[in-house]
């Protein structure tokens, strides 16, 4: 008698269920993904806008540092988002400009 056709079937079937698993756990992996996806593009545009112009104080809080652009790459650890009336006031009483994003060349102010 022959058992390598049953055998050769047997083991085929196996193949099949292990196969079957793997789909289902990789169709559970892009579900995940696509959720992940979408709740990142939510919060993408939910996030509101970066402030046009930032002003950054000193240690005390009081101490008017610098000002700069709402883009700008260094702006230090205490800024506040501040309106551009904000910005121009504190140009104007001669608080510096950040010398990287140069804010008081967007405003229009001559340093």
């Amino acid at each position: 008698m022959n058992d390598s056709g049953a055998s050769r079937l047997a083991l085929l079937r196996f193949l099949e269920r292990v196969q079957e698993r793997d789909l289902a756990r990789t169709r559970r992996w892009i579900v995940d993904e696509e959720r992940h996806e979408a709740e990142r593009r939510v919060g993408e545009e939910r996030r509101p806008p970066p402030p046009e112009w930032l002003i950054e104080r000193g240690l005390d809080r009081n101490n008017i540092v610098a000002v700069h652009t709402g883009e700008c790459w260094d702006p230090g650890k205490r800024v506040k988002p501040a309106t551009r009336a904000q910005a121009v006031e504190a140009l104007r009483h001669q608080v510096p400009a950040c010398t990287k994003c140069r804010p008081d060349t967007a405003l229009g102010i001559e340093a």
